[in-house]
């Protein structure tokens, strides 16, 4: 008889802590959260990635980013949650790598240091720098369940972006007065090199930014 009444005890006692003790949880300021219930994600109703302006999505990207919206838990808590369901916490403060970094070759682009490109008149150069990266709490489902390996996949697009802009970069065909070193600079259409690349950083970057500006 006491063995059963221990065994109903511990039995309380257990459930008691997996319904109020570890039902409660907070969200931290740089994360957000997302609960599931059975598996399914809390959707916001009728909402998806694609028609949310504040993500100037061009017509062509809406197809691809035909995710739904996601009811996000904001930074704050306790929040509880009931055994059957799970809390998915994801961090959206920025972060910085290497531009040559490969998630899942270490020993690739010279074990993740430099990244090689080619111009378009076939020079190779390699290339050194960090990117900051943070993750969209407008579009979390595709970090957490549309993608394998959302990393990867950030690195691959960025490389894949940055060698198209270097391949088809091009040298102008007429002379210019550089303001910043006060001399003249004079180069052949379709001839680069890798002063023309690094005197135009700024338009490189402006057009990586609008490319990776979802």
């Amino acid at each position: 008889m006491n063995e059963l009444i221990f065994f109903v005890i511990g039995v309380l006692l257990y459930l008691i802590y997996k319904l109020l003790i570890r039902g409660f949880y907070v969200v931290n300021q740089s994360e957000r959260a997302v609960k599931v219930v059975f598996g399914r994600a809390k959707r916001i109703k009728d909402g998806t990635v694609a028609n949310d302006p504040a993500l100037l999505l061009r017509e062509d990207e809406k197809e691809r980013y035909n995710f739904p919206k996601l009811q996000i838990i904001q930074p704050g808590g306790p929040y509880f949650k009931w055994p059957w369901e799970k809390i998915h916490k994801v961090s959206v403060a920025t972060n910085t790598c290497n531009m040559a970094y490969d998630p899942e070759s270490p020993a690739a682009n010279k074990n993740n240091t430099v990244l090689d490109a080619v111009t378009k008149d076939q020079l190779n150069i390699e290339l050194s720098g960090q990117i900051r990266y943070r993750v969209s709490d407008r579009n979390i489902y595709a970090y957490l369940f549309g993608v394998k390996r959302p990393i990867a996949h950030v690195m691959g697009y960025f490389v894949s972006v940055l060698r198209e802009r270097i391949a088809n970069f091009e040298g102008k065909s007429q002379t210019e007065n550089d303001q910043d070193s006060q001399t003249e600079i004079i180069q052949e259409a379709g001839s680069i090199s890798i002063n023309d690349l690094r005197k135009n950083l700024r338009d490189i970057n402006d057009h990586m930014d609008s490319e990776c500006v979802v």
